[in-house]
């Protein structure tokens, strides 16, 4: 299937590894030019390389804490008018809800909340103006499903998942739409800490955290990147513009609820 958006630009938060380079790569892979971000620069120049060599695709790299004005300004900078954006960062880790002081909270809703608010702000404007627009917040199946253990996380995205479902209504007859992708259990290297979390926690190998993880899991495996790249870069598709307001779920179908 054609997307529909050979020729258009995206800013994708967070990926020069994990979800969000798939991300990347996969609307690189349907001709859109793609200005991608990390903390560490030589793994984003990684990236950048591999994804250019990929698709021949224009790949545009902005290294730093998408937290950070400056790096959000540099973003804006190299890509002023994306027709897409996908927003992602990495979590706070699992804890104690006891142990978390104030500057923990105001952490947590800086990096999984504020930043992508104020990103979302930036360009949706430009987005209405020009009747195209596409905007993916990357947040967790713990949204729907929140664990104690994960309360700073969730508490922070649940936060982001309310705004953008009152913003997507506003905005959907100019042909801009605001989606969250809520991965479970996907191979990446933030799951790789969860199991040796896990493996600490409960004595026990990390291939064994594995296999329990699995075991939670319906399809009895962990999700595939470029698999959550390909949902990511339809949502983004020209076919997409009646999908809005969501909160979908890849989880292997695991989740038992009816909505």
């Amino acid at each position: 299937m054609d997307l529909g958006i050979a020729g258009k630009r995206a800013i994708v938060c967070a990926s020069s590894k994990g979800l969000g380079r798939a991300c990347a790569e996969a609307l690189a892979r349907e001709g859109v030019a793609v200005t991608i971000n990390g903390r560490n620069g030589e793994t984003l120049a990684v990236a950048a390389d591999a994804i250019r060599d990929a698709t021949s695709v224009e790949v545009q790299a902005v290294a730093g804490d998408i937290e950070l004005e400056h790096t959000r300004t540099a973003l804006l900078e190299a890509c002023p008018e994306p027709d897409i954006l996908v927003n992602n960062n990495g979590g706070p880790p699992p804890g104690r809800y006891q142990d978390w002081d104030r500057d923990a909270w105001i952490g947590a809703l800086d990096s999984n909340m504020i930043a992508p608010a104020l990103m979302i702000r930036s360009v949706l404007d430009g987005m209405i103006e020009r009747r195209f627009g596409r905007i993916v917040n990357i947040t967790s199946a713990m949204v729907k499903t929140p664990l104690a253990p994960m309360g700073l996380s969730t508490g922070a995205r649940a936060g982001l998942t309310a705004l953008s479902k009152g913003l997507s209504r506003q905005v959907a007859a100019s042909n801009v739409t605001l989606n969250n992708l809520l991965p479970e259990r996907f191979d990446t290297d933030r799951q790789k800490f969860m199991a040796e979390t896990h493996a600490k926690i409960g004595g026990i190998s990390v291939d064994e955290a594995y296999d329990a993880m699995k075991k939670t899991i319906a399809a009895g495996r962990l999700g595939r990147p470029d698999e959550f790249g390909a949902m990511c870069a339809f949502l983004c598709s020209a076919h997409a513009g009646y999908i809005s307001g969501q909160n979908l779920q890849l989880d292997g179908g695991s989740y038992a609820g009816l909505i």
